[in-house]
């Protein structure tokens, strides 16, 4: 990374920024081709309904390099919220350079300071190996936990 790196909550103004890297994302982990309109659409949904969660984004020389999404989740048992990061993507050009770290160390601090946050939660493709690797160095820890779904329309990828 050439300049100083800034991580901030996302603007709207990211948003069109955050489609493009979200269609990447998926198109190199999962070889799921999503439909950029679409996309569009649910992106600038969270920055109308900030109950859902928010963007975080990281910049340098102006432009973004790298964004996540947090989205929060109810726990009865603890009586709090664990904060989901999502749609995590790097540029490749500015990829093992710490921008992930440094939105990480960023989302921690935010959910630190809130007293209603139980914790940090995040899913990973089975064969990412380069993601689990990084989630591992960052202390995250593998849970006892598979993710199961159900789709309900047909056009959810």
């Amino acid at each position: 990374m050439k300049s100083q790196l800034l991580v901030r909550p996302a603007a709207r103004t990211d948003a069109e920024t955050i489609a493009a890297f979200n269609v990447a994302m998926a198109w190199e982990t999962e070889r799921k081709q999503l439909d950029p309109a679409t996309v569009r659409r649910g992106v600038s949904a969270l920055f109308d309904r900030p109950e859902y969660g928010f963007y975080v984004v990281a910049a340098g020389d102006s432009d973004v390099v790298g964004c996540l999404m947090i989205t929060y989740e109810w726990s009865d048992w603890r009586a709090a919220l664990f904060w989901w990061i999502q749609s995590v993507y790097v540029r490749p050009d500015s990829r093992r350079t710490g921008v992930f770290r440094k939105m990480y160390d960023f989302v921690q601090t935010q959910a630190d300071a809130q007293p209603n946050v139980c914790g940090l939660r995040l899913y990973v493709e089975k064969a990412n190996q380069t993601a689990k690797s990084t989630y591992n160095a960052l202390g995250l820890k593998e849970v006892d936990y598979h993710v199961y779904e159900i789709k309900l329309r047909s056009r959810t990828p």
